[in-house]
């Protein structure tokens, strides 16, 4: 029987939170496994040249995603190009980012680029850092760089002032550098147990980090990060093409139940184990149809590789392929063409039939409505059909 005083997971035998079923998880780790091999196939398939513009996407929808979780709105199209120069990406596109948006992206490459690197407490206190700038201007200080202190109780809560509902407490914040000592060194040490299944070694340590809770602010991207680091040592390279965070913001209320529950003393973490695990799958399963995409734009200037095509209509074609599968709103015209490449009303007519007499281009409808598709199938822009008057 739990006595009343022992309402958190830290504060019974069973802290850290290391049990589970490995027959009830098996199901969930098998399919998992399945669609993550899925997905590492596709990814060889399109090759090192072309991969990295999925790469960047992913990765930039993660970042935003980690952010969005927490209230905090980022610009895509400036996380994009940040993570552009970082993978060596060319892009038009250019914006100052905030220091804390910059240091965010910082703790996610080091997460997954060194993921063959120990975690350390220092190192955790550096992501922090970079999270919160010192002397950034924020809606609340935050003590940058360093474990929680305070002595008021760690507590997640809803609701308004005087009504709040506390889903969680974490442990007082003197016993803070033992517990993540031990995490820190679980965490070390479980990369060389061959026991310790790599999704479920980032399921636990999500579960025992966000349990901790060492921070004042900025556990959950860290959290995250470090599921990241764990998936990369899982897959043996830096490994961003999951996608995991996305997921995690499309099902973020069934997030914060599944990790509260489990942060309770009346459940085990197998039914964590097990919902992180069948998210990952999703992820992945997202994540390879933006391989998808990669690969039928591999087979595109596959196919087209001997056409004769000047820099403009390359550049063209490049900014279609980029936007996705029915993605570019309207077609080419020619009056597009000119703005992208900067030619003449003349010279964009002739490029777009130039493309179509060669291939890489179809010529949809006609007259004022006559726009340009890539010869690609599954990627014609759609236009949406008017509903007509009501009776």
């Amino acid at each position: 029987m739990v006595e009343s005083s022992q309402r958190w997971i830290w504060q019974t035998p069973a802290w850290p939170p290391m049990a589970f079923d490995a027959g009830e998880i098996g199901t969930s780790l098998n399919r998992a496994r399945s669609e993550l091999g899925r997905l590492l196939g596709k990814a060889e398939a399109v090759g090192a040249a072309d991969l990295p513009l999925t790469e960047r996407d992913i990765w930039a929808h993660d970042a935003v995603a980690t952010s969005a979780i927490e209230g905090e709105t980022l610009n895509l199209d400036a996380v994009r190009s940040s993570i552009a120069r970082r993978l060596g990406i060319a892009t038009a596109f250019a914006a100052a980012m905030p220091r804390n948006v910059e240091g965010l992206l910082d703790l996610m490459e080091d997460a997954a680029t060194n993921w063959n690197t120990e975690l350390t407490a220092e190192r955790l206190c550096t992501w922090h850092a970079a999270l919160f700038p010192p002397g950034a201007v924020m809606m609340r200080q935050v003590a940058s760089g360093k474990f929680r202190t305070h002595e008021v109780p760690m507590q997640i809560v809803s609701g308004p002032v005087g009504r709040e509902k506390i889903h969680y407490e974490a442990p007082p914040s003197t016993s803070v550098p033992a517990h993540m000592n031990k995490f820190i060194e679980w965490f070390n040490k479980s990369r060389a147990d061959p026991s310790c299944d790599g999704l479920v070694r980032a399921a636990l340590a999500h579960l025992w980090f966000e349990s901790i809770h060492p921070f004042e602010d900025g556990n959950g991207r860290i959290g995250r990060a470090i599921m990241d680091m764990a998936l990369s040592h899982d897959v043996g390279r830096a490994f961003r093409l999951h996608g995991l965070s996305v997921e995690l913001r499309h099902q973020q209320v069934h997030y914060y139940n599944a990790l509260n529950r489990a942060q309770r003393v009346e459940t085990q973490p197998t039914e964590w184990v097990c919902w992180l695990i069948d998210t990952f799958r999703n992820a992945c399963q997202a994540s390879s149809s933006l391989v998808d995409e990669a690969l039928d734009r591999a087979r595109f200037w596959s196919k087209h590789k001997n056409v004769d095509l000047n820099e403009r209509q390359r550049k063209v074609l490049n900014k279609m392929l980029e936007a996705g599968p029915g993605k570019f709103i309207g077609g080419m015209t020619p009056r597009k063409l000119q703005s992208i490449a900067g030619a003449a009303p003349a010279t964009a007519t002739r490029d777009l039939t130039e493309m179509v007499d060669r291939g890489p281009m179809v010529r949809r409808g006609s007259g004022r409505s006559t726009r340009y598709e890539l010869a690609l199938e599954g990627w014609e822009w759609q236009p949406v059909e008017m509903a007509g008057p009501t009776k």
